[in-house]
């Protein structure tokens, strides 16, 4: 595993086993304080003995040297590194392999309600394109009945259709913005979906692969080997190939984390439209606004950018029966691969 990717491993504090690494720490700390307040005064008169003065200066060496010395100071946080995450894992899920599988699943059921929320999203665009046309067609009626009123100098008439023109008009300027919106939402989401869809099959291709191999490297790495590749100031194999899953799992998180925030926003932003009375709630549209000016996304990367100019683009149209582009039609290469470079 590279540098890069070993820098987006949490640490041992930050992990599950850190919190109960840092428990048992604190607990070990105020134990021996305590345990060491209680023996002092028979510590004491046992240096005054010869025999049991040099059993004390050996002890004490051997933990100076335990601290000072680089290896034997990995060995023993190796050791209890090793102790902590396994007393975490008879509670937690720590597992890389397991957890990987649980973002699977996540990944699975988030590309299950995210196509249903582009499906819903697709027929509501439907919807507002035909209200903006029949008014369109509406304003055309009006303005020539206006017209032909004033010809006849009917001068209310002319006044009441000319007005419900306007009114139509500021309607529509109103809709059209909205559907830009929408726009941008369904192009984002589409996108999304695409790109998640890629992660998840890279995901269970390496899965499937890393656990054959994670049971390869456990089972010829024992304990005893690891502790050795310490001590001769080697990385122990066996670590550093769960730190590139964990990595793997940290960035999977993360976007899974932006899909479900974005399908959130998603709901709010359609839950505030109301088109059979052509109104919405400018929260929903803030809400918008403020993820597109934010900066770049994880699942879009740089397509983020060019989502948003097409769909504040006139001459780049939205097909919107245009189907889902399947991962088969997407040409790539496992994203996930690199972790393991």
């Amino acid at each position: 595993m590279d540098g890069q990717n070993a820098k987006q491993t949490k640490s041992f504090w930050k992990r599950p086993e850190g919190v109960t690494g840092a428990i048992f720490a604190a607990g070990a700390l105020i134990g021996g304080g305590f345990l060491l307040y209680t023996l002092l005064p028979a510590l004491i008169i046992l240096a005054q003995n010869t025999l049991y003065l040099g059993i004390m200066i050996v002890a004490i060496a051997a933990l100076l040297y335990m601290v000072f010395d680089p290896k034997m100071r990995n060995l023993v946080w190796y050791g209890y590194k090793s102790v902590m995450r396994r007393i975490t894992g008879i509670f937690v899920q720590i597992d890389p392999i397991g957890v990987l599988k649980s973002y699977v699943e996540s990944l699975q059921d988030n590309l299950r309600k995210m196509n249903k929320q582009v499906g819903i999203l697709r027929g509501q665009m439907h919807k507002l394109q035909e209200t903006i046309n029949n008014n369109k067609r509406e304003i055309s009626s009006n303005l020539k009945l206006a017209n032909k009123a004033k010809e006849h100098e009917k001068q209310n008439i002319m006044v009441l259709k000319a007005r419900k023109a306007g009114r139509l008009k500021e309607s529509n300027l109103k809709l059209e913005d909205l559907y830009k919106k929408m726009e941008v939402l369904y192009r984002v989401l589409v996108k999304m979906y695409e790109n998640s869809e890629i992660m998840m099959e890279d995901l269970k291709d390496q899965v499937s692969v890393k656990e054959t191999e994670r049971k390869a490297i456990h089972a010829s790495h024992s304990a005893m080997n690891s502790a050795m590749s310490i001590i001769s100031g080697n990385g122990d194999k066996r670590e550093m190939f769960d730190m590139a899953l964990e990595a793997i799992a940290e960035d999977v998180s993360q976007k899974i984390g932006e899909m479900e925030r974005f399908m959130d926003l998603s709901t709010n932003f359609m839950d505030s439209v109301d088109l059979q009375n052509g109104i919405f709630e400018e929260e929903g549209m803030s809400l918008l606004e403020k993820w597109e000016k934010e900066g770049t996304s994880l699942l879009l990367g740089e397509e983020k950018e060019n989502l948003l100019l097409d769909a504040n683009n006139d001459t780049s149209m939205l097909d919107l029966n245009a189907p889902i582009k399947k991962k088969a039609e997407i040409p790539h290469d496992n994203q996930y691969n690199k972790f393991f470079d």
